[in-house]
């Protein structure tokens, strides 16, 4: 089945819950699994990004889905908690941590 137009990644969450797309398959060199309020894509690789959206269609990430990310890359990045805040706060305004281990991508920085 074909993937219809996405406008954000946030699409594929609502489309997969009204069956208009399968909660799992592919998109380019990317598998994807819909789950609750997200999406875990896994590219041909092996890199894994495990996101879920918030109601404005904006990214959010927890601790631990950033450190599994970096565990997937094709060289591990194997980090602690207090690693992943200190390059959350150095790429503030880009990422936010909204409230202890839950991080929000800006919307206005990423789309502008």
């Amino acid at each position: 089945m074909a993937i219809p137009s996405l406008e954000r990644l946030a699409d594929i969450v609502g489309l997969a819950r009204s069956r208009r797309i399968s909660r799992s398959g592919h998109i380019g060199t990317y598998s994807y699994k819909a789950h609750g309020a997200g999406c875990r894509f896994v590219s041909d690789n092996g890199t894994e990004v495990d996101v879920d959206f918030a109601a404005d269609g904006s990214e959010v990430f927890n601790l631990w889905r950033l450190r599994e990310y970096g565990l997937s890359l094709p060289e591990p990045l194997d980090v602690t908690d207090q690693d992943i805040r200190s390059a959350v706060w150095s790429l503030q305004p880009l990422l936010n941590e909204v409230r202890p281990g839950l991080v929000h991508r800006s919307r206005l920085i990423a789309s502008g």
